[in-house]
């Protein structure tokens, strides 16, 4: 059965992979960026989806412009059936560099951009009393690792609030999911200096959220399995054992 589906967050990486298949596969899409009716990728594929692609302009730190998104998106295809969080910045920061700036941009777009959509979205959802909500997080959630904190903790905390919400969105009908996935190659993890193990690229890692949502519905997609299992392990070890660990990742100028 063909979605309508709604990915804020859609006009790079993964996302835009996302909406590649999606429309392959003959959903309805609506494809949300800062700056996405500027970009030459969506724009292209606008040309080939002329009907199933709608391009909107979102600032998910900005109330009013999330309000106005949320009303176009939900009216384009009379209704949305999937809604899909993609939107996210990061920066590497060590305490010597870091800048407050940066982990409030974090902050606002990581973690509250998905609260302010979710703030006006919700009646929607409710009112149709069925839908899906994927939220992408990122296996950095389970632990603070040595300079990510400022990425990590909005993550965190958007797995943590998943978790408060699944049961109460369950009830309504609206089945919550949150993808924990590893280390992806784009212009984000370009910032990265350390080796990244199992890195993949945005395909792979769309490709493997696609495989997973279209299962019987289950919480948490999380990928690849030995960097998703040492981090699992590492968030139930003794504090005493998993912060020595994390200590030897730190960069050698650091340590």
């Amino acid at each position: 059965m063909k979605k309508r589906i709604w990915i804020v967050g859609g006009s790079s990486g993964i996302g835009l992979e996302l909406v590649k298949i999606w429309l392959q596969e003959g959903n309805c899409v609506i494809s949300s960026a800062r700056n996405a009716t500027n970009s030459k990728e969506l724009l292209a594929l606008k040309q080939i989806y002329e009907e199933q692609l709608q391009i909107i302009d979102v600032d998910v730190t900005s109330i009013n412009s999330v309000k106005k998104a949320v009303t176009q998106a939900w009216k384009r295809f009379d209704g949305i059936d999937v809604w899909f969080y993609n939107a996210a910045v990061y920066e590497v920061m060590s305490t010597k560099e870091w800048n407050i700036e940066y982990f409030e941009a974090m902050m606002q777009i990581n973690y509250m951009g998905a609260v302010r959509v979710m703030s006006e979205i919700l009646p929607y959802f409710e009112k149709k009393g069925e839908g899906r909500w994927i939220w992408n997080a990122s296996l950095s959630s389970y632990f603070g690792l040595p300079l990510g904190g400022g990425y990590s903790a909005p993550k965190a905390a958007l797995l943590n609030l998943a978790e408060s919400l699944q049961p109460e969105l369950n009830v309504k009908g609206i089945e919550l999911q949150v993808v924990n996935h590893g280390f992806v190659k784009t212009r984000l993890t370009q910032k990265n200096s350390f080796d990244m193990p199992e890195l993949m690229t945005p395909e792979v890692a769309a490709q493997n959220i696609i495989k997973v949502i279209k299962k019987p519905y289950r919480f948490e997609i999380h990928f690849p399995f030995k960097l998703s299992t040492f981090l699992q392990t590492l968030r139930l070890l003794p504090y005493r054992i998993s912060l020595v660990l994390t200590k030897k990742m730190l960069p050698k100028e650091i340590s």
